[in-house]
Parts: structure tokens; C-alpha cells; sequence
């Protein structure tokens, strides 16, 4: 893989990491309901099987 590309990859990944932080920090504690809790674990796993595809490329 050449830099632009593992740059582009990190660039996604850091986009994906603010939107997870921005839908984190939106969350009412208190009127949260498990979809949302669900998605969040999903964009967790979104984030981690991103990075280890990072990894691998490099």
C-alpha cells in the first residue's frame, strides 16, 4: 500500500472516530434506550475492524 492510500485510510478511520465521539456526547444518559447503546457498539466495532485493516495494510 503507498502513503496516499494509508494516509486516506487514516484520514476515514479519524473521520468515523468524530462521529462516534459527536453521537457519545449527544447521548442523554437518562432517555438513552438500547438502540442507541446498540449503534454505538457498532460503530465501536466499525472503528476496531477498520484499524486492524490499517494494520495489516501496512
Amino acid at each position: 500500500m503507498d502513503k496516499r492510500q494509508s494516509n486516506s485510510h487514516v484520514d476515514e478511520l479519524k473521520n468515523r472516530l468524530h462521529q462516534f465521539l459527536e453521537k457519545l456526547e449527544a447521548i442523554e444518559p437518562e432517555t438513552t434506550d438500547l438502540q442507541e447503546i446498540d449503534q454505538l457498539i457498532g460503530l465501536v466495532d466499525e472503528l476496531e475492524n477498520q484499524m486492524i485493516k490499517i494494520k495489516k495494510e501496512q
